[in-house]
């Protein structure tokens, strides 16, 4: 739906809604968060189209809670593009995988139902985090649910997990140890931006990719 909203070249309307990641806690200024240059990327990528993000992010929130906003969010801005960031603190606040996966299920089924594209923004990495037993089971929860809805999935995880072992003396990390600081947002917004280009244009991106030296 979104592929041919951009090849009709009409107004398109995106739901960014999650966490902390989503409000932008570790921005130093509103204008510098994942979401704010998401839209600008989306702009320059589609020059001509109107691309509007709106920007829902709670923080703290966990799947379930976001699940609900969800629905009233749609109901109020009709978007046509979901991104929905998530995992992150149902692992932290210890959420069942089981119930954390069910929740993502039903919400990627209504929003399939409802004739809404969505892209799953999956979760973060720290060194310390990437240690627990529990963050690695939502991870993998999280993973299989978005394959067996077939929606797309942003691997966050493994982006940052490349970015600190070539990060040299670079940080996209807040001096909490763990939210994004400025270039750690604009870092998102790119990654973001990538995979909604690949998902919406699996073919053209994959000719691109096999075109250059190393791609497939």
């Amino acid at each position: 739906r979104l592929e041919q909203l951009l090849k009709a070249r009409k107004p398109i309307r995106v739901l960014a809604i999650g966490s902390s990641s989503t409000v932008g806690v570790g921005a130093s200024s509103p204008k510098l968060t994942y979401t704010s240059l998401l839209e600008s990327e989306l702009e320059s990528a589609f020059k001509g189209v109107d691309i509007k993000v709106v920007t829902r992010g709670v923080s703290g929130e966990v799947a379930e809670a976001t699940a609900e906003r969800i629905k009233l969010e749609v109901a109020l801005n009709r978007p046509h593009l979901v991104l929905w960031q998530v995992g992150t603190n149902d692992a932290l606040a210890r959420v069942p995988a089981e119930e954390f996966s069910a929740t993502v299920s039903r919400t990627l089924k209504w929003l399939r139902d409802n004739r809404v594209d969505v892209v799953l923004v999956g979760m973060q990495y720290t060194k310390k985090i990437a240690k627990d037993d529990h963050y690695r089971a939502i991870k993998e929860a999280l993973r299989l649910a978005a394959q067996e809805q077939n929606a797309p999935l942003i691997k966050r995880y493994e982006a940052m997990q490349y970015m600190e072992q070539a990060r040299a003396r670079l940080t996209y990390i807040s001096a909490d140890e763990l939210h994004l600081n400025d270039l750690g947002y604009r870092c998102m917004a790119d990654h973001v931006m990538r995979g909604i280009l690949v998902s919406v244009f699996p073919k053209a991106s994959e000719s691109q990719a096999t075109a250059q030296p190393g791609g497939r």
